[in-house]
């Protein structure tokens, strides 16, 4: 177990609806033994109730509001301006990268078999091509659990982490489809009380409940395949999800039910089997925590810190943060302890359900808008519908689970108030540099001019004999060996790949150091990325070493 391998199962869009966490409705059986053969970690959460803010944040291990990926997403157009926002991607400093090119360089085969959506590219699904080894989109509805797999390393020795996106859960499928039979039944679940009880909304909350125990089926298949290829003792398996479920006040806000995730961790020989770990947890720690149990050195820029292994750190606080999501810019902040939940909101003056139409098209947000015009939502049911916010809020979240009862005027609560308002200030002092600079401003900066800049080409250095390193060699030639090959680009931050295959569809290898060129003729590919430029032209040059 010194280099373990790791395989990661998220979930989209899911708050704990599983049976280890004490849900009686839920037919998760897989989920439940990965949880008795592990730990499950109930104070767990995401940096952002939404997916690209979040996952940007957990690929990094650097918050989304340090790096300018807060806001959902950056190919924000607005249709109803004269001067919509053009699309961009996020260009983060030069250093930043995605932790998986630490997990490549250090020996790693690393794959992504689903979803990215970091926002380093202005197509919405797409990651650098120097993050995995292997990376691919499927549909929400049919995964592939085959199509980017472990089992297809180069060598059955090689060290690998493997994530798999189990997206049956995303909010979309919580919408009707033609001709459906729910499994679970409507009847019994539970409808939050800001919600209406209706049968829509029923139905809506019973779907969540299929769609996860779809998801569950696919967990049986990947441990499965885990005991088949005799892995299981010597793999570290995380199940998360990357923010709450896709209802009204869950997914987008900073409220529990959207930011507080399932998370369980099997570590064969080192977490005790069926225990429970009442630390908080933040998603921006998965990555850090990853490196460290990997033996993979962690750069002193991460955000994020182990929460599991010799280098694990206690956490006293968590913090989340809601953007301009979709159509309709917003600003809030919150951070949570053990128990308590601060949110603080900027623009007070806003409704509480500004236009997003995608929301508008969820089956639940449909039902409140319904009674809301007929007016006969109760008063929990009208939280969304409020046409200002209070500046702040504060939730005991021990006795008021649903952050119904805002405490910020209750004076027996000042001293707690004024704590997290201090906690969040000093949060925002070191990791907001964005928060009060307009879009528009954010894409000139990062994108001048509204131009994607260009990564520079790379360029080859052969080391050997007869070749001191001074000089490039772009186009090629006969060298005598034996012969290092030394790449590099004048672009500040730009990650290389480089292939010696030919063809369309090769695997670029990270380059991490100078490698050795074969004897005989080799042609050699490479191409640059900095994270939110546009990829570089290929170089190709052909060597004959002899």
């Amino acid at each position: 177990m010194n280099r373990p391998n790791i395989l990661w199962i998220s979930f989209e869009d899911s708050t704990p609806r599983f049976g280890c966490y004490g849900d009686k409705i839920a037919r998760t059986p897989n989920v439940d033994r990965l949880a008795a053969e592990g730990c499950r970690f109930p104070n767990a959460f995401c940096t952002a109730g939404v997916c690209a803010p979040s996952r940007a944040a957990i690929i990094t291990g650097m918050y989304q509001t340090f790096i300018g990926a807060q806001h959902m997403r950056t190919q924000h157009t607005m249709p109803h301006t004269p001067n919509p926002v053009t699309s961009y991607a996020t260009v983060p400093p030069p250093y930043v990268k995605c932790f998986t090119e630490y997990l490549r360089a250090a020996g790693y085969y690393c794959t992504n078999n689903g979803k990215t959506d970091y926002q380093f590219d202005s197509g919405w699904m797409r990651a650098p091509f120097t993050a995995w080894d292997v990376q691919r989109e499927l549909p929400l509805d049919q995964p592939d659990l085959l199509a980017i797999h472990w089992r297809n390393r180069p060598r059955p020795d090689q060290p690998f982490f493997a994530v798999f996106n189990l997206m049956r859960t995303h909010e979309s499928q919580q919408w009707p489809k033609p001709g459906e039979t729910l499994q679970t039944d409507p009847a019994a679940v539970t409808v939050p009380p800001y919600l209406p009880d209706t049968l829509e909304v029923r139905k809506t909350i019973a779907r969540q409940y299929d769609n996860i125990a779809f998801n569950d089926t696919q967990v049986g298949t990947l441990l499965q395949q885990l005991e088949e290829d005799g892995l299981a003792a010597d793999t570290i398996v995380f199940l998360w999800s990357d923010h709450g479920e896709g209802l009204p006040r869950s997914k987008r806000w900073p409220y529990d039910t959207g930011i507080r995730i399932p998370l369980i961790v099997r570590w064969p020989g080192q977490l005790q089997p069926g225990s429970v770990d009442e630390r908080l947890v933040s998603l921006i720690d998965l990555g850090p925590t990853v490196l460290s149990l990997c033996g993979v050195p962690r750069p002193y820029h991460l955000q994020g810190q182990p929460f599991l292994g010799p280098e694990a750190q206690p956490r006293e606080y968590v913090f989340a943060t809601r953007d301009r999501y979709d159509e309709s810019y917003d600003l809030v902040r919150a951070v949570r302890d053990r128990r308590y939940k601060y949110i603080r909101h900027y623009y007070p003056q806003l409704e509480y359900s500004m236009w997003v139409p995608y929301r508008n098209r969820h089956p639940a947000m449909q039902e409140l808008w319904r009674l809301y015009a007929e007016g006969k939502l109760t008063e929990p049911q009208q939280f969304l519908m409020q046409t200002h916010r209070p500046p702040e809020e504060l939730y005991d979240t021990a006795t008021d689970p649903w952050e119904l009862r805002n405490l910020a005027a209750d004076p027996a609560q000042r001293a707690t108030l004024d704590r997290l308002r201090a906690v969040l200030d000093a949060w925002q002092a070191k990791y907001d540099p964005w928060r009060d600079i307009p879009e528009t401003e954010m894409l000139e900066r990062m994108w001048p001019g509204r131009k994607q800049p260009l990564t520079d080409m790379p360029c080859f250095v052969p080391l050997g004999p007869g070749q001191p390193g001074t000089e490039l060699m772009n186009e090629g030639g006969r060298l005598r060996g034996p012969v290092l090959m030394q790449l590099t680009c004048a672009t500040q931050g730009a990650s290389i790949g480089y292939t010696l295959q030919t063809g369309k569809d090769v695997r670029w290898e990270l380059y991490a150091g100078p490698f050795r060129l074969p004897p005989g003729t080799t042609t050699l590919r490479a191409k640059a990325i900095r994270y939110g430029y546009k990829e570089s032209a290929e170089r190709v040059a052909t060597f004959i070493v002899s």
